[in-house]
């Protein structure tokens, strides 16, 4: 059905299922290019292999942003110039999300940390000066902080490592006002932009439109003509148009120019709705991606399922994905194995632990499993209590995480393909629930 979904620009051999669905090149591949842009002393800019290019302070720890967003029953999150992550420790929700309503004692109360104790503010020293977008804003408590683009910024406490982005990703938030990674701008023509996918960064029209290249095309030699056309559009570029970072144009005939990324001539589908990969099931067509995501380790495989593709176990069993915030005015995350597990735990099992492990059971991972990337990592579990564990401690099991979350299979499915727990708990598993892990869904967008 889609065996030729997502190839790697060059064709090299992928992390693949049985039927030969390739996702990922066995090699990192070339990175993301970025657009030079003035920074004030201590910034940088890091290329990750999840989120591309990335701002990042000192340390390489990248930066987030927490652009308001609107939820149920109002807004969360910071208006421009206006931070409001504070020492607050909440101990109730705030009723945001319907049909609950506000004053709920949250779990855990007495240890429940404050939004700078999970975000820290990424202060100016009393000399910083603006610079660019690069703006600096007095906060409440007297504090300066650094704003770019006119949002406050802040690092995150999972993010230990440079190219770390633990803290939040740029995909679809659901119903959750998450916080963002500060994307650094992409060297794209302004006909294009890169959307961040569990699978890479993928080119994209700025239309919303997905961007193919066609393996039978020589490099900057376009070969589809006549009926061909009928199907695929040549992306042209303007006669004001000209060459930028690894973009080009070549003219396949007088007058008419068509860009070329990598020398690979660009296209769109003919009919393809926005956001859409149907144009990588036709033979020798892929979709083009300004780099991959690290590969998953050999423990895992990559599935058809009647909508799409799914990441799943050596068994050929779906991979879900657990998202959680709760609904305190800071919206902490609780998806991580430090927070408070009271949520999974009734989702996936009315409270019982013992009926989580059941119905959700980890993906486990043998003592010597390594990772060579930092999106996947292993982790010592407790499942009585969710909570990390130490090595070899008593009950503790070795799982498998995906930016140091654990992931999970479920009972219900019983071959590949199958994935009856997608969408499981609260606003379809994106507030407190788990959600597949699509590489590619049809009628959807990704897990995460």
């Amino acid at each position: 059905m889609k065996h030729l979904l997502l190839l790697c620009l060059l064709g090299t051999p992928a992390l693949a299922a049985a039927s030969g669905v390739s996702a990922w090149p066995d090699k990192p591949g070339e990175k993301e290019q970025f657009e030079p842009v003035p920074m004030p002393p201590g910034f940088q800019v890091v290329v990750t292999g999840q989120e591309g290019p990335v701002f990042a302070d000192s340390r390489g720890h990248t930066l987030y942003q927490w652009p308001v967003r609107q939820l149920r029953n109002g807004p969360v999150g910071e208006r421009k110039s206006q931070p409001s992550c504070d020492k607050t420790v909440y101990t109730v929700n705030a009723g945001l999300m319907s049909p609950y309503p506000a004053g709920f004692e949250l779990p855990e109360v007495a240890t429940r940390p404050s939004c700078l104790d999970v975000w820290p503010a990424v202060l100016a020293d009393k000399d910083a000066k603006p610079v660019g977008k690069w703006t600096i804003v007095e906060r409440k408590d007297g504090l300066r902080q650094w704003v770019y683009d006119g949002y406050a910024l802040y690092t995150s406490v999972l993010d230990e490592q440079p190219g770390e982005v633990n803290g939040g990703h740029s995909g679809n938030p659901g119903e959750v006002g998450v916080r963002k990674p500060v994307e650094a701008p992409s060297m794209v023509p302004p006909q294009f932009k890169v959307e961040s996918t569990l699978l890479g960064r993928m080119l994209m029209t700025s239309e919303n439109f997905s961007v193919y290249a066609n393996a039978k095309d020589a490099a900057g030699k376009p070969s589809c003509a006549g009926k061909c056309l009928d199907e695929w559009k040549p992306i042209l570029a303007p006669a004001y148009a000209k060459p930028r970072g690894e973009f080009a144009i070549v003219e396949p005939s007088p007058g008419i120019r068509q860009w070329t990324f990598r020398k690979q001539p660009l296209y769109t589908h003919v009919g393809e709705p926005f956001f859409k990969m149907y144009g990588s099931d036709v033979p020798s067509w892929y979709n083009v991606y300004t780099q991959r995501t690290p590969k998953p380790p050999a423990d895992f495989t990559v599935q058809e399922s009647p909508t799409g593709l799914v990441l799943a176990d050596k068994s050929g069993k779906t991979v879900y994905v657990y998202n959680c915030a709760d609904d305190a005015l800071d919206q902490l995350a609780c998806d991580h194995p430090d927070s408070p597990q009271a949520y999974r735990f009734t989702v996936c099992g009315g409270g019982d632990p013992k009926a989580c492990l059941q119905r959700f059971p980890y993906v486990p991972a043998a003592r010597d499993a390594k990772s060579d990337n930092l999106s996947w990592t292993t982790m010592w579990i407790d499942p009585m209590t969710g909570k990390q564990a130490k090595p070899e401690q008593a009950g503790a099991l070795h799982v498998w995480a995906y930016r140091k979350r654990p992931v999970y299979t479920h009972f219900r499915d019983k071959g590949p393909g199958d994935m009856t727990a997608d969408q499981w708990g609260e606003f379809y598993g994106y507030r407190n629930g788990y959600k597949a892990f699509w590489l590619r869904s049809d009628f959807g967008r990704g897990a995460p």
